[in-house]
């Protein structure tokens, strides 16, 4: 065998023992022997990662993961003999390694290994690939039945459990609009507690929460934005073929700054273990970031939104996501041709696959030029940018200036 054949079964044979690994894992919770056994290891913690009982700690790791690596060790083994590959190898040592810290940690030594269960405060979000201690903090804490991912988040997309939306509360903006209500309806099925933001009269069905806003006064949401653990920003303006100014101010008003309002607003409740490791923004900037849409003023402002959203999420304390969606059918597009319906579901799916770009359009022009626009864009802002050395939300530009003068960036007279 060549070069490149070697090293792709290489890390072919670690994929391959994540995957026994997190198949081991999902079995653990849904076969009764392994259950009994597993539950051990989630009696070991409190919210903090902090060991409640070493004794229950060693009996998790000689009961749950020794176990769980010779298995791996053992699927390894079986990879080497299958494809008669020296680069097989690779995924034996992988493999071993666990069982030998594992092995360790049974015995007291080698503690900080155990790399997703140190201890203290969440400071970062969870990240999208590798498993970091706040993505398996959910796992503890948020839902038992999701986030079984190990080291890569593989399995866990593959299934739809890299996002639980049981019981999470979800406010919407644009809840009155075709998408708004489709979304709505897609959140419950998946047992969530939806609250729907609104400026217009409409009247929710049985179930839903109403909470009434208009654009400019964001800030009465400060403390809603609290209790909510997912913000779903999906209101906007279509001015079609008006370029006036009132037109122009208008545009950016709903499509931009309100949204950046609201972002602003929601990622300053950002301060618990908790809010980092569930909270989450999606963002609706549309198609037209990379696509004309046939309405100027709509292009350049949904343009700038994303562009913003690009910048302010490289160092969020959430996780930000950006919906990107093609001409469906709606108030603001009559002429859409899909089905809401159908855009919300697949807005949600790909939400529980953590996502982070989710693209639903009929144009295969989007899923090339966009990814291309968005790689180059991260990389330009996040070599170009620093993180903020703390947050600073619109209601505490200065201590004791009125809401006019904040309004407006002065300083208190």
């Amino acid at each position: 065998m060549d070069w490149i054949t070697q090293g792709l079964l290489a890390l072919g044979s670690v994929l391959l023992a994540e995957v026994v690994r997190d198949s081991y894992h999902v079995l653990a919770h849904v076969w009764g022997p392994l259950t009994r056994i597993h539950a051990i290891h989630h009696k070991v913690y409190n919210t903090n990662l902090e060991v409640l009982s070493p004794e229950l700690y060693r009996k998790a790791h000689w009961y749950g993961d020794v176990p769980e690596a010779t298995v791996l060790v053992m699927f390894s083994i079986a990879f080497v003999f299958l494809t008669q590959a020296p680069g097989a190898w690779l995924g034996v040592a992988y493999s071993t390694s666990f069982w030998l810290s594992g092995l360790a940690r049974a015995n007291d030594l080698l503690k900080r290994t155990d790399l997703n269960h140190k201890s203290g405060p969440l400071t970062t979000p969870p990240s999208p690939w590798l498993v970091n201690r706040t993505y398996h903090w959910r796992h503890h804490f948020d839902d038992g039945n999701a986030y079984y991912s190990g080291v890569f988040s593989l399995v866990d997309r593959v299934m739809g459990t890299s996002i639980s939306l049981k019981g999470k509360t979800i406010a919407i903006t644009g809840a009155s609009g075709a998408l708004g209500q489709a979304l709505m309806q897609e959140l419950l099925k998946r047992k969530a507690k939806v609250i729907a933001l609104t400026s217009s009269d409409w009247i929710a069905p049985e179930g839903i929460q109403v909470k009434r806003w208009s654009i400019g006064e964001e800030q009465a949401l400060a403390e809603l934005f609290k209790g909510v653990d997912i913000l779903v920003c999906n209101h906007g303006l279509n001015p079609h073929a008006a370029c006036d100014w009132k037109d122009i101010e208008a545009a950016y008003a709903v499509n931009t700054f309100s949204v950046l309002k609201l972002m602003e607003l929601f990622l300053d409740t950002v301060t618990t273990s908790r809010a980092y490791a569930t909270k989450e923004i999606w963002i609706n900037t549309s198609e037209a970031e990379v696509s004309p849409a046939f309405s100027p003023l709509y292009e350049l402002s949904k343009r700038s939104l994303g562009e913003l959203i690009t910048l302010k999420r490289i160092h969020a304390p959430c996780v930000i996501r950006k919906i990107i969606l093609g001409p469906f059918k709606s108030k603001l597009n009559p002429l859409g041709v899909m089905s809401p319906a159908w855009v919300a579901k697949m807005v949600v799916n790909l939400a529980r696959r953590d996502i982070r770009n989710i693209v639903v359009t009929i144009n295969p022009l989007t899923y090339i030029l966009f990814p291309l626009k968005e790689c180059a864009a991260y990389w330009y802002y996040k070599l170009l940018t620093k993180p903020q050395a703390s947050r600073v939300g619109d209601a505490a530009l200065t201590p004791n200036s009125s809401p006019a003068q904040q309004e407006r960036g002065e300083e208190p007279s």
